[in-house]
C-alpha cells in the first residue's frame, strides 16, 4: 500500500513539470552566491518556506537528511514572508539546517517560478533543467523516489580495457 502511494505522489509530481526558471543568481544568509550552474551534475531542490508555516516546518528535517547524507543532491531553502531576518536565522539555528537559507522576496522568487503557497518545492534535474515542482508538504521518501525514477541510465561499461593474453611456451 505504501509503495502504491508513493508512486501516485510521483504521478502527481510529474503532471507539474512546468517550472520555467532556466537559471537563478542568489546569495545565501552566509553572503555566498549560489547559481545553478554551479550544481552541475547533482539534483537542486529549492524549497520556498516560512517560519509561521507548520508543513514547512514539518518537512524540514527530511530535506535536511536528503542534503547532509546524498553527494547528488543539492538543497537551497528559501526563507519567505517574514519581517525579521533574526527570525529566520533564529529558526535556522534551531532547526540545525545544514543547506544554504536565502533570505527571499517576491523577486527573487520569480527567478524560478510561481509561488501560490507555502511550501513550494522546485526540482531541478542533474543537468540544470526544470524537472518537477510541488505545492505542500513533501518527503524525503516521495522526492528520492522522484530522483531515481527519472534519474538518466547509467551507462555500462562495455569496454573492460585490453586483453590479458597468456604467454605461450
Amino acid at each position: 500500500m505504501m509503495r502504491y502511494l508513493a508512486t501516485l505522489l510521483c504521478l502527481l509530481l510529474s503532471l507539474s513539470t512546468s517550472a520555467e526558471a532556466k537559471g537563478f543568481n542568489f546569495t545565501d544568509h552566509m553572503g555566498k552566491k549560489l547559481t545553478l550552474s554551479d550544481y552541475k551534475g547533482k539534483w537542486v531542490l529549492i524549497n520556498f518556506w516560512a517560519t509561521w508555516c507548520p508543513p514547512c516546518l514539518k518537512e524540514i528535517p527530511d530535506l535536511i537528511s536528503l542534503y547532509e547524507s546524498r553527494n547528488d543532491v543539492m538543497v537551497i531553502g528559501i526563507a519567505m514572508d517574514y519581517s525579521d531576518p533574526k527570525t529566520v536565522l533564529k529558526y535556522v539555528k534551531s532547526m540545525a539546517i545544514s543547506y544554504p537559507i536565502v533570505l527571499g522576496d517576491r523577486k527573487i522568487a520569480s527567478q524560478i517560478g510561481p509561488i501560490s503557497m507555502l511550501p513550494t518545492t522546485y526540482v531541478f534535474d542533474p543537468a540544470g533543467n526544470p524537472a518537477v515542482y510541488k505545492v505542500g508538504l513533501i518527503s524525503r521518501e516521495s522526492l528520492e523516489e522522484y530522483m531515481r525514477d527519472y534519474s538518466p541510465p547509467k551507462p555500462q561499461n562495455k569496454d573492460r580495457g585490453p586483453a590479458i593474453k597468456r604467454k605461450e611456451n
